[in-house]
């Protein structure tokens, strides 16, 4: 597999590319798995989960941290693609094992992080970020969670959908209102463990196989010491830690396309048509041209925007914007003219390209849509 790294090496250090070779080796054994409680425990055991962890908190040592707080955005876009070409899966629970940590980094007291970051670090661990609602998608001011203050503690009722890793997650980072009259300045964050009681899990079905669901909470009793960094916090957490992951999006698109390009070249080279090999065919020619082109300049976007994190540059959301929402948009398009490429077999339940195709779509939504990302863009552009 070509990664990002071999297009964008300018933007990464020798620990990178030490990475990137154990990437290789060690990211095929996860291929074919499909149980999600057999994946976590698989990228824990294979060291990645360190990945999601700064140094100083138990995490790995790659490149050099903006802050004792900062992770390695670049070692985690690399682990990312790796793990997007072999088991969407995977990288799904790895990137939210990601997000649903990562707030614990950021704001957690000693006591919060001693109880939930070495789990995470061995894959013991597995979180869950709990942002989204029915009705409070990009919108996340419009969060209808309550926490009601009550006695020592507080009191959750609402509901959350589209929460990854329901299933698997040991812990939640749930966003909630301690005030509706405040707007973002009354979002909250709480560190809850499974299993609490009002507190239900309920799996929804997909048309892709990653562990998803609906989470409620019907009178949630906490105590103060749940709560993530200041009460009001949370919509500032929250956005640290999406901007932080956010172009982690664009690798898993990379390395989705890669496999879809890979897979679509083997397939011409071995199908023939008007009696000659499709791979001689000057338009399938062309096609695979616009394939790649589309990759590596995905890749670059990528790797301008993770290497501008780990630079610890003040305002770099442009560059994040840019490369999720090209990565993600051209990867769509890779997949969609691989299927097209294989023709009938493309469309057949289990062919890599047709889960490829039903894996890459929820990445133009996730981690803020298309239309966000564009909005971000051109709000900057305008600022300047």
């Amino acid at each position: 597999m070509r990664s990002t790294l071999d297009v964008a090496r300018p933007f990464f250090d020798a620990r990178h590319t030490a990475l990137a070779a154990r990437l290789s080796e060690l990211a095929p054994s996860l291929e074919g798995e499909h149980d999600a409680v057999s994946l976590a425990r698989g990228l824990g055991e294979l060291g990645l989960t360190k990945l999601l962890l700064p140094e100083a908190l138990g995490g790995a040592a790659i490149g050099q941290p903006a802050s004792p707080t900062a992770v390695d955005v670049r070692g985690v876009c690399l682990a990312r693609e790796a793990l997007a070409y072999v088991s969407p899966t995977a990288d799904s629970i790895f990137a939210v094992q990601g997000l649903g940590s990562y707030p614990v980094v950021l704001a957690g007291d000693d006591a919060q992080r001693s109880r939930v970051l070495p789990g995470v670090a061995d894959g013991s661990r597995v979180g869950a970020f709990a942002l989204t609602e029915p009705d409070a998608g990009s919108d996340v001011a419009a969060i209808a969670t309550t926490a009601t203050p009550d006695g020592d503690g507080f009191v959750l009722r609402g509901e959350k959908v589209f929460i990854s890793n329901v299933g698997l997650a040991s812990h939640f980072v749930v966003f909630a209102t301690i005030d509706p009259a405040r707007g973002r300045d009354g979002i909250t964050a709480f560190l809850l463990e499974r299993g609490l009681p009002g507190f239900t899990e309920e799996p929804m079905a997909l048309g892709v196989e990653h562990p998803i669901g609906r989470l409620g909470f019907d009178g949630v009793r906490v105590p103060r010491s749940a709560v993530l960094g200041a009460p009001g916090g949370g919509f500032k957490l929250a956005m640290q830690t999406l901007d932080t992951f956010r172009v982690s999006v664009g690798a898993a698109a990379c390395g989705m396309a890669s496999r879809a390009l890979d897979e679509a070249v083997a397939r011409v080279k071995s199908r023939a048509q008007f009696g000659k090999p499709l791979a001689e065919q000057p338009v399938v020619r062309s096609k695979l041209a616009e394939m790649a082109t589309l990759l590596d300049a995905s890749r670059l976007l990528v790797a301008r925007a993770a290497h501008a994190k780990d630079s610890g540059e003040a305002r770099v959301s442009t560059e994040v914007s840019m490369a999720k929402l090209f990565a993600t948009e051209s990867a769509q398009r890779i997949i969609d003219d691989a299927v097209q490429l294989f023709g009938g077999m493309g469309v057949v339940s289990g062919a890599v390209v047709e889960r490829l195709y039903r894996e890459i779509r929820p990445l133009r939504i996730y981690e803020g849509t298309s239309e966000i990302q564009r909005l971000i863009i051109g709000a900057e552009l305008v600022r300047r």
